[in-house]
């Protein structure tokens, strides 16, 4: 089978990758307030299949250091080059965005800004800080790059505390070069064990689909056992564009069910998994 026909196979989203339209009266309130105020979401520009799930349960993602990445990473849509300077009035702009949507578990997740000489750990560490002052009812998660492994950068995180502090994986080892391109497998989990070594709750990511093997991804979990996390989330990776990988396979339900069930076995106290999960996915309850 050529590559041609590869990726026209796997163009044809199975039924159980079909999501229902959004309802509920907290959604539609929602939904108002981010119109009506011109509030961003990642939610809404990553259209996230999750949206009216998490909006009605009173979490929301937003994405703080602009929306150009230093990276290009191979699955991800979020635009690559030279990123605009740092907006020293972000942090507070974020808190009233919560304010406004009233928002009871707020996810941060950002671009890497690798062009700073903080890594933008500053402005992570204000935003957590001003959500706190602004909404002091709402609870945090933090979706944080790997900052280059650099400790101190992370321990401006680590001094704020938010409730969770996640760090994505992505992919098994031997696919981490050509999914996360300048990243590293062992950095990554590296600094997931150094924010639990600072008593930190750790979450982490993964996404199916990419030609990893089952093998691989029992691998996987065994090094998250290793570094004492606390929360996994596994999901269906999909192709943002015709520029991005391809992907490989759809994984079907009852693979998310059983790799659920190995990760719980191992420790892993909470696991969210299955083809729609994202890494924001309940998170409200992960805390």
């Amino acid at each position: 089978m050529n590559k041609n026909t590869t990726q026209n196979t796997y163009s044809i989203k199975p039924k159980w990758l079909r999501v229902k339209l959004p309802t509920g009266s907290n959604y539609k309130k929602v939904r108002s307030l981010v119109s009506n105020y011109k509030l961003h979401t990642i939610c809404e520009s990553g259209h996230c299949p999750n949206m009216g799930e998490c909006w009605g349960a009173g979490t929301a993602t937003f994405m703080i250091l602009g929306n150009i990445c230093t990276r290009s990473c191979g699955f991800c849509s979020v635009k690559t080059g030279r990123p605009k300077p740092v907006d020293w009035t972000e942090p507070e702009r974020v808190a009233r965005s919560v304010k406004l949507m009233q928002v009871k578990h707020a996810v941060l997740t950002s671009v890497d800004r690798d062009d700073l000489k903080d890594g933008g750990s500053i402005i992570w560490a204000e935003t957590v800080k001003a959500i706190r002052r602004v909404s002091s009812g709402t609870t945090m998660e933090t979706l944080i790059p790997d900052f280059k492994g650099i400790y101190s950068q992370v321990d401006r995180l680590i001094d704020v505390a938010p409730e969770v502090v996640s760090h994505n994986i992505e992919t098994v080892s031997r696919l981490t070069r050509t999914v996360r391109i300048q990243a590293k497998y062992d950095r990554s989990l590296k600094v997931l064990e150094y924010l639990k070594i600072n008593k930190i709750r750790t979450k982490t990511g993964i996404m199916l689909g990419l030609g990893e093997k089952i093998e691989e991804i029992h691998d996987t979990i065994d090094d998250l056992v290793s570094v004492g996390l606390d929360v996994l989330t596994i999901g269906q990776y999909l192709q943002p564009s015709k520029k991005h990988l391809p992907v490989q396979k759809f994984i079907e339900p009852k693979v998310f069910q059983e790799l659920k069930n190995f990760a719980i076995e191992k420790g892993i106290n909470y696991v969210e998994s299955g083809p729609l999960v994202r890494s924001s996915y309940k998170a409200e309850k992960h805390i």
